[in-house]
């Protein structure tokens, strides 16, 4: 009945943010499982896909305050999970990449029984290929719709 008085727009609202306070909850639980902060754990599946990135874009994709992210990667340098070196064509910035350690303690993760990765996989079986795919497909739709209004507003 409640449902039928609340807009669209607020159940969508509402169900990205069930979401995300439930992933966030495994999220903190997977990082502090093997020792890592939240920002520590969000660099290092930042840049895992790319393999290397510098430090300003890890920034811009992971909206962590800059000296949150120079603490954590440092932390993760320390701990020899990431490799820092100075940009050649601009000394001032760095360029983060993933260690051996790095990959290995990832992959690792990726297999943890209760991990974010492992529940995750868990929450797409119980989703037929057509309901994946539809999802998947309509997550693109309203990341690319914010994207293009970001883009608009950048513009103005």
């Amino acid at each position: 009945m409640e449902n039928e008085r609340i807009t669209p727009a607020l159940q969508l609202l509402r169900s990205f943010s069930r979401v995300n306070k439930t992933m966030m909850r495994f999220v903190q639980k997977t990082a502090a499982d093997n020792d890592l902060s939240v920002p520590q754990y969000t660099i290092l599946v930042t840049i895992a896909p790319v393999k290397e990135m510098t430090q300003k874009e890890v920034g811009e994709k992971t909206f962590l305050p800059k000296s949150t992210l120079s603490q954590a990667v440092e932390g993760l340098v320390q701990a020899g999970y990431l490799e820092r070196q100075p940009v050649e064509d601009n000394r001032r910035e760095m360029l983060l990449s993933l260690s051996q350690q790095g990959e290995t303690m990832l992959k690792g993760i990726h297999k943890q029984e209760g991990s974010i990765h492992q529940l995750t996989a868990g929450a797409v079986g119980t989703l037929s290929e057509e309901e994946f795919t539809g999802l998947l497909r309509a997550h693109e739709q309203i990341a690319d719709f914010f994207d293009e209004k970001a883009k608009e507003e950048d513009a103005t």
